[in-house]
């Protein structure tokens, strides 16, 4: 079953891929506000959880986290990563950059062995004050679903003009300070096959990456319930061998 993130600060939880991580949500609570509908989302459909779209106050973000993290450190268990995430797309919110130079500065001061990551669908990384912050955290995790338009407005439902090659662009111009997190995954979804594991897709994608040549590449699959019923897990040993032919580019590949 598909659940919203209730709370400003959730967790800790033991990530698979970050380790011990305490979440920050700076979408609505009690609703999901996302630039994205991706058919595997954990907290569901755009449409089942309109109204009441609000984003959370920049200075209540800084005090919750600030409580949370004193009392952790406190407690003797600090968090190996603030991890911004949520209720849809953080980047979104309108003082995102405000909110990560808090976070580094809270970080710092008071568990500066933890590391600070952002997981964002890419699609606000033209705008310069998101790309500016992006570049300021240790982890900035980028998703690219596929090498083909089409397949990623299958997938990621992207809302409005979404474009690959202008999503890539932009990447590049990280200069390899990124991350990019790849979701595989195959079945059907709404009388369509859903398929990013073909070789043509598979082909496409490593292309991609080798142009962006990012500092690492996460692949995944299904690991939560998905408001699709109808898709199907990627056999880890399959995502091994692909995470192989990433790391034969030279690019350390991780598979979770």
């Amino acid at each position: 079953m598909t659940a919203l993130y209730n709370d400003i600060i959730f967790g800790p939880v033991h990530s698979r891929r970050l380790g011990l991580s305490l979440g920050v949500n700076l979408l609505p609570t009690s609703s999901k506000l996302c630039s994205f509908d991706c058919i595997y989302c954990e907290c569901g459909w755009n449409a089942e959880h309109r109204g009441g779209a609000r984003f959370n106050d920049r200075a209540e973000v800084r005090r919750l986290l600030e409580q949370t993290l004193r009392r952790m450190v406190a407690d003797g268990t600090p968090p190996d990563v603030i991890t911004f995430a949520g209720n849809g797309e953080p980047t979104m919110h309108p003082d995102f950059e405000g909110v990560i130079d808090d976070t580094l500065a809270l970080r710092d001061a008071i568990c500066p062995a933890a590391k600070v990551s952002v997981l964002s669908n890419a699609t606000r990384i033209g705008r310069e004050e998101v790309r500016r912050a992006l570049l300021r955290v240790d982890n900035n995790i980028l998703k690219l679903d596929s090498a083909f338009d089409p397949t990623v407005r299958l997938i990621n439902n992207p809302g409005g003009a979404y474009s690959v090659e202008e999503v890539v662009e932009q990447m590049v111009r990280f200069e390899g300070r990124l991350i990019v997190q790849t979701m595989f995954l195959r079945g059907s979804c709404g009388g369509q096959t859903v398929d990013n594991t073909t070789e043509r897709e598979v082909e496409a994608w490593l292309r991609l990456i080798d142009r962006i040549r990012p500092r690492q590449v996460m692949v995944y699959s299904l690991d939560r319930d998905t408001p699709c019923q109808t898709l199907e897990k990627v056999p880890r040993e399959e995502l091994q061998r692909i995470a192989a032919r990433v790391e034969a580019l030279g690019i350390p590949c991780s598979v979770a």
